[in-house]
């Protein structure tokens, strides 16, 4: 059917422009362009205008002379001469405007003859100037060579005169009297939504009407009066056909129930970078880091960007977008948000002579090379392998190759799907360069793409014969069915890449945190909520998963989606892409009857490609509507005359308005009805629904995006300070919110925790808020940089500070700053404290990440820099220091740089000291391999001179990573300093001595040890003799130690909860330690002792792995399990004498004897009590036999752990309690007598039987079960 329009649509293109060479104002060299002037004229660029537009304005889209001028033309003019290829080349672009919303460009360029003469005489003129200045320059034999001498075939010698002018005539020249010259022209459609295909045939049947040899059936404003005013927009879920000069034109839009419209060739965007690198960027995309597409092809640009932010169904990019970055606007690489811009490259530099404000985070994509650049420590994308494998099927069955083809070139962009000849063509598979990670030499490929065809079922006869049949139909058909091909492609590959979100969030919903109050207080307090619950959902995900979902979920793309979720209760209310992806998901979810909850990394392969493709091919094969052909216009007699091979001026009379009928009443609506249409129409395709509802949204959340788009128009230097300043209120408030979450996250689990043990977050999550927080402080330093030095700026500016201080330090110094001297530290030893405090440094800390071998770039070193600083608390004094070195900040940053606002600095770095409140293990925890340098100091009791002390004294110190073996003391200085690879948070330190000379015994006081990078100190506290007849007769002792918090040796330290410290548990209260008296505790509190020891170990494994402590604590630390079962043992144990001391490993030897004479005698027959007898007498003999010198009470903390291990002390508290022995070695009123007493007792023990216990090796040492 035929139709005008409907009172709902409206136009299919707004505007039509030609811009081009104004011959009034003539050649005006566009220095925005930064072209230099070595380059001939030829290849120089001048200032293009806006010749026309059609019509003057409409309302709901006013025009935009200046964005339209850029990027119709983003290079400006160019010139040719008849030597040239002038072939027209299509581009489409897109014009963002502030408030997020988009217009499409579509592009046609292509060359014009010059009939001015002036122009041709002044392009004359500067080639005379220019070959003069080549001939100077050829005469000075030490010339560097230009980038126009590289054109030249061959490197050429200094030549004499006249050669010389002759050759550079005949390569780059123009002769007025005997070359034409050309210029470039385009005409544009500027339309509402992106119909890519349709735009560009329109363009190029209007450029073919002009250049074929019979003129075209009608004017060409008819063509253009009809595509302006009387093709609407195709409603959504119909096809739409019209009329173009030679042939009709079919555009289709996707139904509300489908993937939004996407009319670009994803088949490119695969072919120029292959699967892996696509899915590269893709991953980088989602974590919203910069990126920077580069090619000599703006259509390359755009279908990269488009394609890939088409992709992220259901997120949209939420940051600054700009596909094709004009000349004139390349200060905007500085800007210190997340960016998505392609960037035009000549062709003749190479990625080396781009000089970008800051690579520490950014993704650098060479479409052109086949090549990108990632940033480090890209997380992997989730089931990457079976991803890609599924990616490349679907493009093999089109005939695409999944390594991509490096000669596709752009008038390959016809889309000739010929699988056959891909498979027989080697070149494809061909891609001799160190392209992605996993490319294979040829044949091999070809081979492996044969074997994946048929395993898809592809079979390739079929695909044959589909190319004949095709071949047979006219060449109208041949052109739809190309499309159609596009069309079934693109829906594959998206619905490939949409189903990997719907099966990652499928239950997403469920962690959606809805808010308590009023949409109104939910707004203003935005930026404090949580509108989603992180560590919930992360702990049903697969472990694989995590470092990428982590980062992921952090990202504004993410928070906005769950916005949107949260601000539409029912379905009517809700974006299209949210409608679309719930649908999905709920289709998902009555598939998969197993628990929604539960996660599991089984690759669920996409099956709804096949009713995706159906709706398209129905609207093809079915068009719905059809649009009024273009007819004669009311025009005066000899308009719409042009001469053969010239773009007219067209007769702007009839073209300014289009028809009055009343089917066109509804433009008289209000302005603000048509704005709301417009904004529907939008929403539903462009994914932007402006109403209130998006502008809540954007406000509330404008975290850091502060700046959404540049203004691609005024240019003015106040324009370009406001920009910055929005970029530093931005960072500031970015800082703010990143400093929050951290301790939020931080002091949150600390609260919840008082229990043993230290706290912290999930490492996977602790690693993405400090990755972030990283990559906050990367971007401040790279704002506004006067000039680039290396990729990351923070390490620059460090460098520089360390050269400057380095070159300042007197040469007669005690060493190089920042080392302890020798003669300090003895003077502070004496000052009783064990440990002098490591002299705080930020050159030594730099020092010792540069001297870590496994870092080797630059942001890695930066980033290892941040860490230590973050676990030495010292972050935000340090950057303090680096910045109060004034004179080199003025050298390093340009006036308006974030570091030179001197307010908004000081907030910054008073929202870092706030890391201060709490531990961060950061450094320790990541870098695992590294040589770490330890200092080890053994305090001896004061009281009784360990002056006379004969032994030798050996430590080894034991952490969660390693331990250190053996390590002999000197006995008279009693402290040693060593390096071996990271052991990280220590444990437990083992001490003894060899026993030799005459006064071989020892007390100890503590042990404490130091990291001597991270300054980390541990304390071991003894207080125990070590030696022959003396306490429990001990040689060694395993010390269970704690971190130490420093004590606050300047005001700088905000006050600090000491959160590695144990709860003050209830035992505190009642027992009051010295070595000499040991506490008399009643049954009451030895119970609570017993329970609180046991809840410590439950509450340990209740923890999710990466978040546990030390179990060693509480095992044999303060008031741990060892401990209270002492307590339990030593009440009412009868002493026989009152100087000898009996200990509970005499009673426990005791009833071993008993219990092994019972044996033998057979006295109970009952089995369970033999199984548990055996048990106990074979761990004690084995305890017994060992060959540590270890004492009886270290014996009993053996016997415990390993009971606790075995699941065993329940047994035995059994076992013992109706042993004979305890009757005569305990009074009546002891614990161990009361039945119930006991009997509860062995309840709670039986509580550890759930748990799987392993114990560090330092406390089984030398015991074989």
């Amino acid at each position: 059917m035929t139709t005008g329009f409907s009172s709902g649509s409206s136009r299919f293109a707004d505007y039509f422009v030609i811009c081009g060479l104004d011959t009034e104002s003539g050649l005006e060299p566009d220095e925005l362009s930064g072209e230099n002037f070595e380059q001939s004229p030829l290849r120089r660029t001048f200032k293009s205008k806006v010749l026309a537009h059609y019509p003057d304005n409409v309302e709901w889209n006013p025009f935009d002379q200046d964005a339209v001028g850029m990027l119709c033309m983003p290079k400006g003019l160019s010139f040719r001469t008849q030597v040239d290829s002038r072939e027209p080349q299509f581009h489409s672009f897109i014009i963002t405007r502030e408030d997020g919303s988009r217009t499409y460009g579509f592009a046609l360029t292509f060359f014009e003859e010059v009939t001015s003469k002036q122009i041709c005489s002044a392009m004359q003129t500067l080639y005379h100037m220019h070959n003069a200045e080549q001939y100077d320059i050829l005469h000075t034999p030490t010339s560097p060579q230009g980038p126009e001498d590289q054109r030249l075939p061959q490197p050429r010698p200094v030549l004499h005169a006249a050669p010389a002018i002759s050759r550079l005539q005949r390569f780059n020249s123009y002769d007025i009297s005997r070359d034409t010259l050309y210029v470039s022209k385009c005409i544009c459609l500027i339309t509402p939504m992106a119909f890519a295909q349709a735009c560009r045939k329109v363009l190029e049947q209007l450029h073919q009407a002009v250049t074929s040899p019979q003129p075209p059936p009608l004017p060409l404003e008819s063509y253009i009066y009809n595509i302006l005013y009387e093709v609407p927009l195709p409603p959504s879920g119909r096809s739409l056909k019209f009329s173009g000069v030679y042939g009709p034109i079919v555009c289709q839009r996707p139904s509300t129930s489908e993937l939004p419209l996407f009319d670009f060739a994803i088949s490119e965007m695969f072919n120029l970078l292959g699967v892996e690198n696509v899915l590269q960027l893709f991953t980088c995309a989602l974590l919203e880091l910069q990126i920077l597409l580069y090619s000599q092809h703006y259509q390359r640009l755009m279908t990269v960007a488009e394609s890939i932010t088409a992709l992220m169904f259901p997120f949209q990019w939420q940051h600054v977008y700009v596909p094709i970055l004009p000349a004139s606007l390349l200060h905007f690489l500085d800007a210190p948000v997340p960016y998505l811009m392609g960037l035009h490259s000549n062709g003749q530099d190479d990625r080396t002579k781009l000089e970008l404000p800051q690579e520490a985070n950014l993704c650098f994509v060479d479409i052109d090379n086949h090549f990108i650049e990632l940033p480090e420590e890209l997380p992997q994308f989730p089931n990457k392998l079976e991803f890609i494998q599924e990616i490349s099927e679907v493009l093999m069955s089109f005939g695409v190759s999944p390594e991509g083809n490096i000669h596709s070139s752009e008038s390959q962009a016809r889309y000739r799907f010929r699988p056959v000849d891909m498979v027989s063509d080697k070149r494809n598979g061909n891609l001799g360069s160190p392209l992605s990670s996993y490319l294979l030499r040829e044949n091999e490929t070809i081979a492996r793409l044969q074997a994946l065809v048929k395993r898809t079922g592809v079979s390739l006869e079929k695909l044959e014969v589909r190319e004949d049949a095709s071949c047979n139909k006219d060449v109208r058909a041949q052109c739809d069915e190309e499309e159609l091909k596009m069309h079934q492609l693109n829906i594959q590959v998206r619905e490939v890449f949409a189903n990997r979100f719907t099966q990652m969030f499928a239950d997403y919903e469920v962690f959606v945190i809805q808010p308590s109050h009023d949409k109104e207080s939910w707004f203003t307090n935005r930026d404090q909520m949580q509108n989603f619950d992180k560590a919930s959902f992360l702990s049903d995900q697969p472990e694989p998963y995590l470092p990428f979902l982590s980062r992921f979920l952090e990202t504004q793309m993410f928070a906005s989606f769950i916005d949107g979720k949260i601000l539409c209760h029912d379905d009517e209310e809700k974006e299209h892409t949210l409608r679309v992806f719930d649908a999905r998901v709920d289709k998902i979810r009555m598939l998969n009857v197993r628990t929604p909850t539960l996660r599991t990394s089984m690759y669920q392969k996409c099956t709804n490609i096949e009713e995706a493709e159906k709706a398209i091919e129905m609207r093809v094969a079915k068009i719905d509507h059809t649009a009024l052909h273009p007819h004669l216009l009311d025009m005066k007699i000899g308009q719409g005359r042009y001469e053969q091979g010239f773009f007219p001026r067209l007769q702007s009379d009839v073209l300014s308005t289009g028809p009055t009928s009343n089917k066109w009443a509804k433009r008289s609506a209000p302005a603000q009805w048509r704005r709301r249409d417009r904004q529907k129409q939008h929403a539903e395709h462009l994914y932007l629904d402006n109403d209130q509802r998006e502008k809540y949204i954007q406000e509330a959340r404008n975290l850091g995006t502060t700046i959404r788009q540049p203004k691609l128009s005024n240019l003015s230097p106040s324009v370009i300070a406001q920009t910055n300043w929005k970029f530093v209120e931005g960072l500031l408030k970015e800082c703010r919110n990143k400093t929050k979450r951290m301790l939020v996250e931080k002091m949150g689990r600390e609260a919840v925790e008082l229990g043993h043990g230290e706290v912290s977050i999930t490492g996977v999550e602790e690693n993405t808020l400090i990755a972030s927080l990283c990559d906050l402080l990367e971007r401040i330093w790279s704002h506004g940089l006067q000039v680039k030095q290396g990729k990351s700026a923070l390490w620059s500016h460090l460098l520089h500070y360390q050269d400057s201080k380095e070159k300042n330090a007197t040469p007669g110094g005690l060493g190089p700053p920042g080392f302890i001297h020798d003669t300090e530290r003895r003077k502070s030893d004496g000052g009783g404290s064990a440990m002098p405090p490591l002299r705080i440094s930020l050159i030594q800390d730099m020092r010792h990440i540069q001297n870590i071998g496994e870092i080797k770039t630059d942001v890695g070193k930066a980033r290892a820099w941040v860490r230590l600083s973050m676990e030495k608390k010292l972050l935000s004094r340090h950057l303090k220091q680096l910045l109060s070195d004034h004179e080199l900040t003025k050298k390093l940053y340009k006036r308006y740089a974030f570091l030179r606002c001197d307010d908004e600095k000081e907030q910054f770095l008073y929202h870092l000291l706030s890391f201060n409140a709490v531990d961060y293990f950061c450094f320790t925890n990541v870098f695992t391999t590294i040589m770490i340098p330890y200092h080890v100091v053994i305090v001896p009791s004061k009281k009784l001179g360990g002056s006379m002390f004969t032994a030798n004294p050996w430590v080894c110190v034991s952490g969660e990573l390693s331990e250190t073996g053996v390590l002999q003391v000197p006995r008279n200085t009693l402290e040693i300093t060593f390096e071996c690879q990271n052991l990280g948070k220590l444990t437990t330190v083992q001490m003894g001595h060899d026993n030799s000379g005459l006064y071989a015994k020892w007390l100890v006081e503590c042990v404490v040890v130091r990291n001597e990078i991270t300054g980390h100190t541990y304390k071991f506290p003894c207080g125990r003799w070590l030696g022959k007849g003396v306490d429990d007769g001990s040689l060694e002792r395993i010390l269970v130690g704690e971190l130490m918090t420093p004590t606050t040796e300047n005001d700088e330290r905000m006050c600090r909860t000491p959160p590695m410290q144990q709860s003050p548990g209830m035992m505190r209260r009642f027992v009051t330690i010295s070595p000499s008296s040991k506490p008399k505790l009643n049954t009451g509190q030895i119970q609570e002792g017993v329970g609180e020891a046991i809840n410590g170990i439950v509450k340990h494994f209740h923890k999710p792995e990466k978040e546990r402590g030390s179990l060693t604590l509480l095992l044999c630390g303060e008031y741990g399990l060892v401990w209270a079962l002492e307590q339990v043992f030593q009440h009412g144990f009868k002493s026989p004498r009152l100087f000898k001391n009996v200990f509970i490993w005499d009673f426990l030897e005791k009833a071993q004897v008993y219990f092994e004479s019972a044996e033998q005698r057979e006295a109970t027959p009952d089995e369970n009590w033999q199984t548990r007898v055996r048990h106990f007498c074979r761990f004690m003999r084995a305890i017994n036999s060992t060959s540590r010198n270890i004492g009886k009470d270290g014996k009993f903390q053996m016997l415990v752990c390993l009971g606790a291990r075995d699941h065993l002390l329940h047994h035995w508290i059994a076992l013992l309690a109706d042993c004979p022995i305890t009757s005569q070695m305990y009074e009546d009123t002891a614990l161990i007598k009361d039945r119930s007493l006991v009997n509860s007792l062995i309840r709670v023990l039986q509580t550890l039987q759930e748990f799987n216990i392993t114990l560090e090796a330092s406390l089984v040492k030398g015991v074989g079960i």
